[in-house]
């Protein structure tokens, strides 16, 4: 008797369609299962090597174009480890993170530059954005989860007393430590992290000599180089709805995209109470189902996902418009679709 298809099976063999349908370099801004790694030996120079595995909570697929599929799998191995290493280092989950015991005691003295750096980028985003980007949110994040997992929603009482737990210019930043100035504040670097990681387990592939590759983790998506048989990459958009057309695919060789919507984690079936929060009023923002940014790096396509999609969709379009490296896809809560000037689609 044939053992019955899994939900993992189904996803692998969408994913296994789509790449027939879009080309032998295909990523989407949604998940893309793979059970195994795998090879493909396309001629006597050229392997497509394929890897994937969770991290950072979601699949992470790596996809290397390279004339040796040993050369190939040992760099992407490499750059797994790298992934490990900064997640470890930055997640909010773990109390013996870096980050973790920054939100523990209020202050960290001697911060890993990686994490030094990433606060930097934050707060320069809170600054560009007016605020709209913000990682002291989690006391929010954290009112959220804890209250849903009572089977209760947040009061509005409830939500302006955490509102007085956040704001980055509450972060005081000086010669390599990091200080709150206040008790019970706590940051999350969800928003932006994942970006970066994303972009450093890119470096260490070309630094192994795999200069033609693809990450895609969960979404945020990282192309260098090209795919297999000199074709450029090829993106496709989540729809939010789910429905089986792609909102927009477009075709990329080096650069990067992220995405952020509501559909990803929420706490409430009704998906009023999300993952992404405004630190203005502690509320989670409707007027969008997704945003994605193309930026030159996948760190600030991730944080400028999560900007655009805390503004207003006009607002955030006329924001991206402004800056001249970064494009933007937006779909509505009504399904409408705006887009930035330059946008490639």
């Amino acid at each position: 008797m044939k053992n019955p298809e899994t939900p993992f099976d189904q996803k692998r063999r969408s994913f296994l369609k789509l790449s027939g349908l879009l080309g032998l370099g295909v990523a989407s801004a949604a998940l893309l299962p793979a059970e195994k790694a795998e090879a493909l030996f396309f001629g006597p120079k050229e392997y497509k090597v394929t890897e994937t595995r969770l991290a950072m909570g979601t699949f992470v697929a790596m996809t290397a174009i390279h004339p040796s599929r040993d050369e190939a799998e040992q760099a992407i191995g490499l750059a797994f480890e790298e992934i490990d290493r900064l997640n470890a280092m930055l997640t909010h989950f773990e109390k013996s993170s870096a980050v973790g015991s920054f939100n523990a005691a209020g202050k960290i003295e001697h911060a890993p530059q990686e994490m030094l750096d990433l606060v930097a980028r934050s707060l320069y985003f809170n600054q560009q954005t007016g605020g709209a980007f913000d990682i002291t949110v989690k006391p929010l994040v954290d009112l959220y989860k804890d209250s849903f997992a009572k089977s209760h929603q947040p009061t509005e009482g409830e939500i302006d007393r955490t509102l007085k737990l956040v704001g980055s210019n509450n972060i005081n930043f000086r010669s390599g430590s990091l200080q709150f100035a206040g008790s019970g504040m706590g940051i999350t670097l969800d928003g932006i992290a994942k970006g970066y990681i994303v972009d450093k387990a890119s470096a260490v592939l070309r630094a192994n000599g795999v200069a033609n590759h693809l990450i895609n983790a969960g979404g945020d998506i990282r192309t260098s180089g090209l795919a297999a048989k000199g074709k450029a990459w090829t993106v496709a958009i989540q729809d939010p709805a789910k429905s089986k057309e792609y909102p927009d695919v477009i075709t990329m060789k080096d650069g990067a995209i992220a995405t952020s919507g509501n559909y990803e984690i929420y706490y409430d079936n009704e998906k009023m109470f999300h993952h992404i929060i405004n630190g203005k009023t502690g509320h989670s923002p409707h007027l969008s189902s997704s945003v994605t940014v193309m930026a030159p790096t996948v760190m600030d396509a991730d944080a400028l996902a999560t900007s655009i999609f805390v503004m207003e969709p006009a607002a955030g379009v006329q924001f991206i418009n402004s800056q001249p490296e970064y494009e933007c896809f937006v779909i509505g809560k009504d399904g409408e679709i705006s887009k930035s000037k330059g946008w490639l689609g």
